[in-house]
């Protein structure tokens, strides 16, 4: 997409200058390869992750071969169905890493003595990285909410560990997620948008323990990312230099993603008039992308916020999101 990073006067936007970044090439520069190398790490087991998701078909059959074959067993022998399901989850465990990559992150790209827009600027790797972050978190969602059998396995799994333990037994999947690891994972399923909510919170907790650094800091990136895509999804010069074909859905969702963490941790949120982000720009060129991905960003907005409800929010800006 040409430049990794530049500043476009955009006279015209209420904002002032836009950041545009290129998502498809930034590469690390030496100062933020520390920081690179060890978020990437991560980064790359979360594409396997959500690889792994997206071919998911459940272990039910399996499930149901063992229950058909041994129907009084008392799960110790159910090995084949409970290590499936284990298999196939084993590797969950790194969501519960994503949100430590998160709060480095944001460190990064709001720490003084940089002001955001020059973070932007300085660290567009970083920031990619930040926005591959929020990819994957309402991708997994996504998946979460339209593939019953990944959180209906799992129970399964939970429960044939449980009555292993009871009957003083343990299956070989265990070493791989134990109880209290499976206890932990079965909250964060119970959540129907599980990743959203982590981040958000880990977002608010990055908030509110850094005491010495301005809310502002951490918003302004926020609301400029939102920006960002905004701009670069409704305006044909920038959309026809993408070389990939999912980088359209890519912005969609980091634009949705940071409007989200902005509308938890702002005081009045994304929707007020005085907010940074510009929401009826927003869910305008949402609705113009012809995705099968666009209604489930939409139904984020909608139940995932916070303040959307709230008397500050225009008649306008609900009747768009109805």
């Amino acid at each position: 997409m040409g430049n990794l990073l530049k500043v476009l006067a955009c006279a015209e936007l209420e904002h002032g200058p836009i950041v545009f970044l290129d998502f498809e090439h930034a590469q690390p520069t030496e100062a933020e390869t520390a920081v690179w190398n060890q978020v990437s790490a991560v980064l790359e087991e979360a594409h396997g992750i959500l690889a792994e998701l997206q071919s998911y078909n459940g272990a039910g059959q399996e499930i149901r071969e063992v229950r058909d074959e041994m129907p009084n067993c008392q799960y110790t022998s159910c090995r084949g169905a409970s290590c499936a399901v284990c298999t196939r989850r084993k590797r969950v465990k790194v969501f519960f890493f994503l949100k430590n990559q998160h709060f480095i992150l944001l460190e990064a790209l709001t720490s003084p003595p940089y002001a955001p827009m020059q973070h932007l600027e300085r660290e567009q790797a970083l920031a990619k990285q930040f926005a591959e972050i929020l990819h994957f978190t309402l991708s997994f969602d996504e998946l979460k909410m339209t593939n019953p059998a990944i959180q209906n396995d799992f129970s399964y799994y939970r429960r044939t560990i449980s009555r292993n333990r009871l009957n003083n037994q343990q299956l070989e999947a265990e070493n791989e997620v134990n109880n209290e690891m499976a206890n932990r994972m079965s909250l964060f399923y119970a959540e129907a948008t599980p990743m959203l909510k982590t981040l958000s919170n880990a977002t608010t907790k990055f908030v509110s323990e850094n005491k010495t650094l301005p809310i502002e800091d951490t918003t302004d990136c926020l609301s400029t990312m939102a920006c960002v895509c905004r701009v670069m999804l409704e305006t044909p010069e920038y959309r026809c230099r993408f070389t990939n074909t999912d980088t359209m859905l890519f912005c969609m969702r980091v634009m949705v993603g940071v409007i989200i963490l902005y509308d938890h941790v702002h005081p009045v949120g994304a929707f007020a008039k005085t907010s940074k982000i510009d929401m009826k720009g927003c869910i305008k060129v949402l609705k113009e992308q012809p995705s099968n991905s666009v209604e489930g960003l939409l139904n984020a907005l909608r139940y995932t916020t916070r303040h959307l409800n709230d008397d500050s929010t225009s008649k306008q800006i609900r009747a768009l999101l109805q």
